[in-house]
């Protein structure tokens, strides 16, 4: 079984296919987080809902948001 990605609210998702807007924008901003995770496009602004086991597959990498520098197990 896959490890679970990590992916946090303000995080950047980079996919491996463009989103259809105009732009080709293959870049998401992730907007809430649990069982579904909610994204939006970087480029047209367009809300998605998604499971979190299909987007996780179509994720090329995850560029995390800048953090507070605390450690991850506070």
């Amino acid at each position: 079984m896959p490890p679970i990605v990590r992916i946090l609210v303000g995080d950047i998702l980079e996919m491996k296919k463009p989103h259809p807007c105009s732009a080709k924008s293959t870049r998401f901003r992730v907007l809430r987080v649990g069982s579904d995770i909610r994204i939006v496009c970087e480029n047209c602004g367009r809300d998605l809902t998604l499971p979190r086991i299909k987007l996780e597959k179509s994720i090329r990498r995850v560029i995390h948001a800048e953090t507070d520098n605390t450690p991850d197990n506070i």
